[in-house]
């Protein structure tokens, strides 16, 4: 995948912190669409930590400054993952932050029949995946052993079969991008071994059901954009616009991560984390304001 522009940062620490600033993103955080509708898709592994506060402050601030809807999506399709109760402390964080959304929550737990009619309208580009987790290691590129049959194997996944083409499109941060899927990833799992619907089919069809415009969101997930895009395409749904913003790093420069043990932000609201999420996203939030209406307030009506 190739990046046609980098972020430019100011790395600063706070409270153990590595907060990378992005000198910019403050005027990328407005959307130039007539009709917006984003979303906020948090996994329930976990606690609300400050990188995932973030992605959710840039996600609601750019749907309303634009006069848009903001939709959560929880995206609990790994069960086994899933945390008893996390969702529900996800979202009551999210309203003590001051970020309502609109219409029900979508739950992927929900969604098994969405994700099997996807699967068939695929037709014979997805096929049966035999291999094996040891057999494929720690590589990111499947080289299509599948492909054209299982041979002795039994089958396990479910696998897409992707184009030798450029996927071009633009992120409204990072400027113009392109993956050739079969360099780089090559032909992906769309339903795991153990049964479970894999994060770039749900996540597709859910967008597309939710009528999903721009999708604002870590860009951790920069790298699954062009799988998203494919099956956009071959599912007939349109694409959003697409804004990727920095990550939250430890002390150690790793991403902050619910895997990583990341301190929860205080469930019951702080004007103090508030200001300090926009802050790393390029506000420059005046001091004066103290509270997380008025906090809002600011960053939803100014110039």
């Amino acid at each position: 995948m190739s990046v046609g522009a980098d972020f430019s940062c100011s790395i600063h620490s706070r409270s153990g912190l590595i907060l990378l600033s992005p000198i910019g993103v403050r005027e990328k955080l407005t959307a130039a669409v007539p009709t917006y509708r984003g979303r906020f898709a948090p996994s329930p592994t976990g606690d609300l930590h400050f990188g995932s506060l973030v992605a959710a402050v840039a996600s609601f601030m750019d749907a309303r400054r634009a006069g848009g809807e903001w939709l959560v999506r929880i995206e609990d399709v790994d069960t086994p993952r899933t945390v008893p109760g996390a969702a529900d402390r996800i979202l009551r964080c999210l309203e003590a932050y001051g970020m309502h959304w609109d219409g029900a929550v979508m739950y992927q737990s929900q969604r098994q029949e969405a994700y099997a009619a996807a699967l068939e309208q695929l037709g014979d580009l997805v096929y049966p995946c035999g291999c094996t987790r040891s057999e494929l290691g720690n590589r990111e590129y499947y080289p299509g052993t599948c492909r054209d049959g299982l041979a002795d194997r039994l089958p396990r996944s479910r696998r897409i079969r992707v184009p030798d083409r450029e996927l071009h499109w633009c992120d409204r941060c990072l400027g113009p991008q392109h993956e050739n899927l079969a360099a780089t990833i090559g032909d992906f799992v769309l339903k795991r071994a153990d049964g479970f619907w894999a994060y770039q089919l749900a996540v597709v069809v859910d967008d597309g059901a939710q009528g999903i415009t721009d999708i604002v969101r870590g860009a951790d997930l920069l790298a699954s954009t062009a799988r998203q895009i494919y099956l956009q395409e071959l599912l007939h749904l349109p694409r959003p616009g697409y804004l990727h913003v920095p990550l939250v790093l430890d002390d150690q420069g790793a991403k902050l991560s619910k895997q990583t043990q990341a301190r929860p932000v205080p469930p019951e609201g702080s004007a103090v984390v508030l200001s300090d999420a926009f802050r790393f996203l390029g506000e420059s939030v005046p001091s004066a304001i103290g509270s997380i209406p008025d906090l809002w307030h600011w960053a939803i009506t100014r110039p």
